[in-house]
């Protein structure tokens, strides 16, 4: 069994999350679950869940040993249990994958269309170098000369691409892996965390996501009546950013040697300007849950903004950039063409 995404981890606390609050028990919720199951790989979960839950009547045990669920998930539905909160729990669970899923799709979409558009001014410009420069080629030597300076150059460099086109083949397949092992395995995402940290715009944007999900699965594990301390311990497998995790760490140590969390906050520098001053009313008011999942909504909507805006900036950069090599590579032809033409 393959593990959940973000979307089904969020639908499936939700369905439960309803069906506890409508007074029906966990295991007569599978079982209405089960009657409407989609496909027969969720159906046959939920067999699995269901057949677990009738020997331990743990949910908790029943999802633990299918080993397809995140080990935070685990956490919180086993402290639902444990405090008889696991209705809320539930509830919260699916505002925080929700919320997980909206980051990942964030960054799917502007990482997504920038390739497209690189892609589409790959192609062209090639067909340009290897199919149309020989063209004009001919039309010059039909006219009794031949392409010089940069026109020659342009030449040049088409027909290499048209001679090792094997190797350039082997470059994009390469191309292509590397970003495949940057996406797609966590070693990769590593690496290119620590390449995306050296640009200002985009390490902004890496540390609103950290602080973001620290945020809000600081919110749900504090709504379930859990210690700062305890809260800290399970937040921390939640992150994946090792430059986060240092703040993460040095703000876990004070709170462990009995500093106030808003303060440890603050120090450590996850939180800062406004976001560090509402945790401090969070504090003194005894509503850091609440305030926790007002940051985690702020750091969405920034986030979203920040995504937004680079769109915008990128769309037109990227079809001016089109535009003025396809210009420059027709004019290298065109003007040199134009004055034969004028002369004769």
């Amino acid at each position: 069994m393959k593990p959940f995404s973000n979307l089904e981890l969020s639908s499936f606390c939700g369905q439960t999350a309803l069906i506890l609050k409508s007074g029906i028990s966990s295991m007569e919720g599978l079982t209405i679950m089960l009657e409407d199951a989609a496909s027969s790989d969720e159906k046959s979960i939920l067999e699995a869940l269901l057949a677990d839950m009738q020997e331990t009547g743990s949910l908790y045990h029943a999802m633990e040993s299918l080993n397809i669920y995140p080990s935070y998930l685990l956490h919180m539905v086993q402290i639902g249990e444990e405090t008889g909160t696991l209705d809320e729990v539930m509830q919260s669970l699916q505002n925080h994958y929700e919320r997980e899923d909206s980051i990942n799709k964030s960054i799917r979409n502007s990482i997504t269309y920038p390739m497209i558009m690189t892609g589409m001014m790959a192609v062209v410009i090639v067909v340009l170098l290897v199919k149309v420069m020989p063209i004009f080629n001919q039309v010059f030597i039909q006219l009794g000369t031949e392409m010089t300076g940069f026109s020659r150059m342009l030449m040049n460099v088409g027909t290499a691409i048209n001679r090792y086109s094997a190797a350039f083949i082997l470059i994009l397949v390469a191309a292509a892996g590397f970003i495949f092992y940057g996406t797609r395995t966590a070693s990769g995402r590593n690496v290119f965390r620590n390449l995306g940290y050296k640009l200002k715009f985009t390490r902004a944007i890496y540390e609103e996501i950290a602080a973001c999900r620290f945020a809000s699965g600081m919110a749900l594990t504090l709504s379930s009546g859990l210690n700062p301390e305890r809260s800290m311990e399970l937040v921390n497998s939640l992150n994946d950013d090792p430059v986060f995790q240092k703040k993460i760490d040095q703000c876990q140590s004070e709170v462990d040697e009995g500093n106030d969390l808003s303060k440890a906050l603050f120090t450590s520098g996850m939180f800062t300007g406004v976001y560090a001053r509402m945790a401090s009313i969070g504090s003194k008011t005894g509503a850091m849950d609440q305030v926790m999942e007002q940051i985690a909504e702020l750091y969405q909507d920034d986030i979203d903004t920040r995504m937004s805006n680079i769109l915008a900036v990128l769309e037109p950069t990227l079809v001016i950039f089109l535009s003025l090599i396809v210009g420059v590579i027709l004019l290298s032809v065109m003007l040199p063409l134009m004055g034969i033409m004028s002369s004769i």
